[in-house]
């Protein structure tokens, strides 16, 4: 059975036991997530914890253009007072915490650019898969900064050490090929095919009961 949830008007929920499919549904804004979005992405990995249904939870973004674009630019920091953008931020690293510390299996099924916070929301993911089209970037040293909700604690585990601090000091781009050379992505699939191929690995990875799935994690 498989029921589909409006968590948030940007969040939409898909349970299909033993998978769960979270998508950030805002294509019309890059699928960024808001302090709102956020704040229910929260509400949403805390339910699931408990679950004993769900062995799998999968991430991705609405559409194939874009994974998403993260929690804050430029643009929108310059709309908030300090202490908003400090609340926002630890609100940002508590929830990435927790959905690290989901006992399920998590996937990020980047479907698309994937920019800023955004890489550190699949940083926070067991395994992540990309489609050939994909491109990260992690632009904050471009505007004056550095990533403030995990990566540079995450990425270095992902990448290496040297590999890390490149993509976060330049604020590159790279692309599908590239995540994928450097560890940062374990698979790359067609273009529309990710949350697909991110789907059929879930099943079998759920199939094969609780204690297989969290004993592993």
């Amino acid at each position: 059975m498989t029921i589909t949830t409006e968590l948030h008007p940007e969040l939409h929920l898909n349970l299909a036991p033993p998978v769960a499919t979270i998508t950030i549904n805002a294509p019309d804004n890059e699928n960024r997530l808001n302090p709102d979005s956020l704040r229910n992405l929260g509400a949403v990995i805390g339910e699931l914890r408990d679950s004993t249904d769900i062995q799998v939870v999968i991430f991705t973004g609405a559409g194939d253009e874009w994974f998403s674009a993260g929690l804050m630019n430029p643009a929108i920091r310059a709309a908030m007072t300090k202490d908003e953008v400090i609340a926002y931020v630890v609100d940002g690293n508590r929830i990435f915490d927790e959905l690290e510390a989901l006992p399920q299996i998590t996937i990020a099924a980047i479907n698309g650019k994937i920019v800023a916070g955004a890489s550190e929301l699949a940083l926070a993911c067991d395994i992540r898969i990309a489609g050939e089209h994909s491109t990260l970037m992690l632009p904050e040293a471009k505007w004056g900064g550095f990533p403030g909700a995990g990566a540079p604690h995450r990425l270095p585990m992902a990448v290496g050490h040297s590999h890390a601090i490149e993509l976060i000091a330049s604020g590159k781009v790279i692309d599908a090929a590239e995540m994928a050379r450097i560890g940062f992505v374990n698979h790359v699939h067609p273009k529309g095919q990710v949350l697909a191929a991110a789907t059929d690995l879930a099943e079998a990875v759920g199939a094969n009961g609780p204690l297989a799935t969290r004993g592993t994690k």
